[in-house]
């Protein structure tokens, strides 16, 4: 026997199921960061040509700058609001104990890097609300503060053990109803955060000059590339198996029995909410464009899997299905509704994908849940989790909602007073690759592959004097 495995089975069935667990969060961490190439592209399909550049410069922003301030400050910020919200002692070095050495069991860093790519995760959603228009020293300043404050905010309130957590010491709303609030992997904590938080900073920066004509009718402004929207969809779709069935962190129990049953239902629900929302974009596209709409497809993909992510060990399978299929389904009404009747201007629908779908998904966890205590057990039949569990997760979806309404508004106001939230009427009609980056994306849709005397605009309008006519 190898001497490796030889220590191991020496160490007992306890240790080598924690090692193993540890490894699986590693793994599932990579995987959660690979949505981050998915956002990139999902984004830079959605915007025009001359936009494409901002877009990566924002998504690699939301990542690189954002680890660090989660590190510095925001996984300290959580850990100081469940500790103020749910009676704990107030313990300002243990808050910031990932700083410090890992711990006995040396995973301490581990546990901050999951909870990092999460964070990260829920900042990026923003950028595609306000792209095309905003300008990069605010959305600087925003992200940063997602990942400071307003996301970190909302894990201490629920994850940590805050506000709307039921557990060996109970949030003071939890406690008070007498349930604590549900939401397995983020659907709320996670998407509807960053999907409130583009809707309002979509609102605040304003649309897109073009995006409604003088009489405030809508006016479509395509993407420029369909293929890189779809493909980033896909990409997000591989990342969110990490998404969910990686917040399933135990794989191993401490007597060695793999954990299956638990894991199989993640996977299941997952899987079967992506493609019901898929296929009722799908129909709900046709019926209410004559055809089927890729990008819709797509978008209701998306929407489908935000829906069951706070559900997927709650709920029985076709209680995975109905919540896919509802969420993707109102995608592209509550699309239109966002821009025809709030007239904001949200380019990549984040609302619509992530705000919305992750709420409705949330709420109804109740109602569609299987097993004892909501967590479902192969073989268990529905059961309706009762009304007190009901009214927490209206709760929690409205304090949640409020504070990132509020503290997003505070950020975007503060970017503005400092930076300017928008860039110049000239700079959008250049393109913000050019007026912000000084460089151009597709260098072989201008002249000699130069940004200098561009002959050809990938946008269908004017560059340089030059039209495409």
């Amino acid at each position: 026997m190898a001497p490796a495995v030889d220590a191991a089975l020496q160490l007992g069935p306890g240790p080598v199921s924690n090692s193993v667990n540890y490894v699986w969060i590693l793994v599932v961490c990579f995987l959660i960061f690979f949505m981050q190439p998915g956002f990139a592209l999902l984004e830079s399909g959605q915007v025009r040509a001359k936009n494409v550049g901002n877009v990566l410069m924002k998504n690699m922003t939301d990542w690189t700058l954002g680890v660090l301030v989660f590190f510095l400050l925001g996984a300290g910020v959580s850990a100081l609001v469940a500790q103020l919200t749910s009676g704990a002692a107030f313990d300002l070095t243990g808050a910031f104990g990932h700083m410090a050495a890992p711990g006995e069991s040396g995973t301490g860093w581990i546990d901050w890097f999951f909870g990092a790519v999460f964070a990260m995760t829920a900042a990026t959603i923003v950028s595609g609300a306000v792209a095309e228009r905003m300008d990069y020293k605010a959305y600087v300043f925003v992200a940063a503060a997602m990942t400071a404050v307003i996301y970190p905010v909302v894990t201490g309130l629920t994850w940590g053990g805050g506000l709307l957590a039921l557990g060996d010491t109970p949030g003071y709303l939890a406690d008070a109803i007498g349930a604590g609030y549900l939401d397995f992997a983020g659907a709320t904590v996670v998407h509807m955060v960053g999907g409130v938080a583009g809707l309002v900073g979509a609102k605040m920066v304003g649309p897109r000059a073009g995006r409604f004509d003088a009489n405030g009718n809508s006016q479509p402004i395509p993407g420029h590339s369909m293929l890189l929207a779809v493909l980033g969809t896909l990409f997000l779709a591989f990342g969110w198996y990490g998404f969910n069935v990686g917040t399933q962190a135990t794989v191993l129990t401490e007597g060695g029995v793999f954990m299956g049953g638990a894991l199989g239902r993640v996977v299941l629900n997952t899987t079967l909410g992506m493609g019901a929302g898929g296929v009722a974009a799908m129909l709900v596209s046709s019926a209410w464009q004559g055809k089927p709409d890729p990008l819709w497809a797509a978008n209701g993909l998306l929407a489908g899997l935000v829906a069951v992510t706070g559900a997927v060990p709650h709920v029985t399978w076709w209680g995975g299905l109905l919540l896919g299929g509802l969420a993707g389904a109102l995608v592209l009404p509550t699309y239109r509704w966002v821009v025809d009747s709030l007239k904001i201007d949200d380019v990549c629908g984040v609302f619509a994908v992530h705000g919305s779908a992750g709420a409705i998904g949330t709420i109804l966890i109740p109602v569609l849940a299987a097993g004892s205590g909501g967590v479902a057990v192969l073989g268990d039949p529905w059961t309706f989790l009762g009304v007190d569990q009901l009214i927490m997760q209206v709760v929690g979806v409205a304090v949640i909602t409020v504070w990132t309404v509020l503290a997003t508004a505070v950020a975007f106001k503060i970017a503005d007073v400092l930076f300017g939230l928008r860039v110049s009427e000239e700079e959008e009609e250049i393109g913000l690759d050019e007026s912000e980056h000084g460089v151009s994306t597709y260098p072989e849709f201008v002249a000699g592959g130069s940004r200098e005397g561009p002959t050809v605009s990938a946008d269908g309008g004017v560059q340089g004097g030059v039209s495409d006519d």
